[in-house]
C-alpha cells in the first residue's frame, strides 16, 4: 500500500530554488515534447524506445533525466487513454457475442480525447536523481541531493517534517523515489496492508454540504473547530477568482476540511461501509457557483482511503430514491423529503409520519442493503405517487398487498 505526503520547499534558499525550478520547467518542457511525438503512437511501453528519446535533441537535460521525462510522458498518455481503451474492448466482447453494443459506441464515438495539460506536471525522479538524508546535526530534519539532472546542476534541499510525515514513517519505509514541483515535495511511503476486519456491523454514509458526512450510527459531522462547513468553504470558494491565491489557499483549506471530516468518523467494531456511488452529478445541468465547488470525489477519495487503511470493507450502493424512502416503514415518495423556512431539509414520511433528520435518514436506508430497484421504476418516476421499498428480511415477511 503507496501512501504519500507534502513538504514545503520553503527552507531553501533563493538561489537554490531558481535552479530547481529552472530544472523543473526545463522537465516539463520535455515532457511535453515526447506528449506530442507519441500522442498518435498506438501501442506504448513504459519505457520509450530509443528511436523516440533520440528525437529529443534541444534540451540540456541528462540522457538520464530525458529518459525519466519520457517514462512520465508515456504514463500520463496511457492514463488518457485508459478509458476509452476500456470501452473499446467491453464493444468488441458484446460484438463477439452478437449482443447490442449500440448505446457504448456511441459514447465511444462521442468521446473526443484532447491532449493533456503539462503545465502543473510534478517531475517523478527516483533514486538515480535523489538521495534523502534523514540524520544530521541541522536545525533541519533531512536533506535531499539533487544529482545527474543537466547544466551542472547540484543541489541540497532541507526539509522538516510535519505531523502527516512522522506519521507516515512510523506506518512504513520512505521510498527512494520523489515528485517535486516548484512548491512543494511529494514523499511516497511503502505501508503494509492491514488485516481485514471479520467482525462487526454495517455503516451507511451520506453525504452532504450542509453536513459533509452522515452516519446511520448517528454520527453527523458538519462545523469543524472554527465553525467551518464544507457549504460554507464552497460559498467562500465561489467568490475566488480562479488561479489567484486566495483561491489556492482555499482549495487548500477544502482539502483540509475533507481529511479532517474523514477522521472524525469512528470505525471501531464496524465489518462494512455502506457508501452512495456517485457519478456524473453534474453533468449536463446547470449548477450554482456554490455547487460546482462541491468536491464528492475528493470526499470519496479520502473516505476510501481511510477504509482501506482500517481493513473495513467497502461497498458502493446506488443512491436512487435512498433520501425519499422512510427509514421505518419503507414507503418512497418525493414529498417524503421537505424543506423548513430556513431552507434546511428534513424527513417527514407522509405515509406513517415518521420524523427524522433527512441525511441521516439516507444513512440508515443506505446502510439497510435494500432491494435493487427495477429499471421500469425508475422511467416511470414511481417515486412521485409512492411505493413501497423494502429489504431482503421485509420481503418474506411483509404481506403482498403492502408491497404494491
Amino acid at each position: 500500500m503507496i501512501r504519500s505526503t507534502k513538504t514545503t520547499l520553503k527552507f531553501s534558499n533563493p538561489k537554490k530554488l531558481d535552479s530547481l525550478h529552472l530544472f523543473i520547467d526545463e522537465y516539463r518542457n520535455v515532457v511535453s515534447q515526447f506528449v506530442d511525438l507519441i500522442w498518435n503512437e498506438e501501442k506504448l511501453n513504459s519505457l520509450l524506445p530509443k528511436t523516440i528519446t533520440s528525437k529529443i535533441t534541444d534540451t540540456w537535460l541528462t540522457q538520464r533525466a530525458i529518459q525519466c521525462a519520457g517514462k512520465q510522458a508515456s504514463g500520463i498518455v496511457r492514463g488518457t487513454r485508459k478509458k476509452q481503451e476500456q470501452r473499446l474492448f467491453v464493444i468488441k466482447q458484446l460484438q463477439k457475442e452478437n449482443k447490442d453494443a449500440s448505446y457504448l459506441q456511441k459514447k465511444y464515438d462521442q468521446c473526443n480525447i484532447t491532449k493533456p495539460n503539462i503545465n502543473q506536471v510534478e517531475a517523478e525522479l527516483d533514486s538515480r536523481f535523489v538521495k534523502i538524508t534523514m540524520k544530521n546535526e541541522t536545525i533541519f530534519d533531512g536533506w535531499i541531493t539533487f544529482t545527474c539532472l543537466g547544466n551542472n546542476i547540484k543541489l541540497e534541499i532541507p526539509f522538516k517534517k510535519h505531523k502527516h510525515f512522522i506519521k507516515m514513517l512510523s506506518k512504513g519505509t520512505i521510498k527512494k523515489g520523489i515528485r517535486i514541483s516548484n512548491k512543494m515535495i511529494t514523499f511516497m511511503f511503502d505501508i503494509e496492508e492491514p488485516e481485514m476486519v471479520t467482525e462487526g456491523v454495517t455503516l451507511g454514509i451520506d453525504i452532504g454540504m450542509n453536513t459533509a458526512l452522515s452516519c446511520s450510527n448517528g454520527q453527523m459531522i458538519s462545523k469543524d473547530n472554527h465553525g467551518h462547513t464544507y457549504k460554507s468553504i464552497c460559498r467562500k470558494l465561489s467568490g475566488k477568482k480562479k488561479g489567484s491565491k486566495g483561491s489556492e489557499r482555499t482549495y487548500a483549506h477544502r482539502t483540509n476540511y475533507i481529511n479532517w471530516t474523514v477522521n472524525q468518523i469512528n470505525f471501531d467494531n464496524v465489518l462494512e461501509v455502506c457508501r452512495e456511488n456517485i457519478k456524473n452529478l453534474r453533468k449536463g445541468r446547470n449548477c450554482s457557483k456554490e455547487l460546482s465547488r462541491w468536491n464528492y470525489a475528493e470526499l470519496f477519495d479520502k473516505l476510501d482511503m481511510r477504509l482501506e487503511e482500517t481493513g473495513v470493507q467497502l461497498i458502493k450502493i446506488n443512491s436512487t430514491y435512498t433520501s425519499q424512502r422512510c427509514s421505518c416503514c419503507g414507503w418512497v415518495r418525493r414529498s417524503n423529503r421537505k424543506k423548513n423556512a430556513f431552507g434546511c431539509e428534513f424527513f417527514k414520511c407522509t405515509k406513517c409520519a415518521f420524523e427524522c433528520n433527512a441525511d441521516l435518514n439516507a444513512s440508515i436506508n443506505i446502510a439497510s442493503k435494500l432491494l435493487p430497484i427495477s429499471k421500469q421504476q425508475r422511467l416511470k418516476n414511481a417515486n412521485r405517487k409512492g411505493f413501497y421499498w423494502l429489504t431482503a428480511d421485509q420481503e418474506r415477511t411483509v404481506p403482498d398487498a403492502l408491497k404494491n
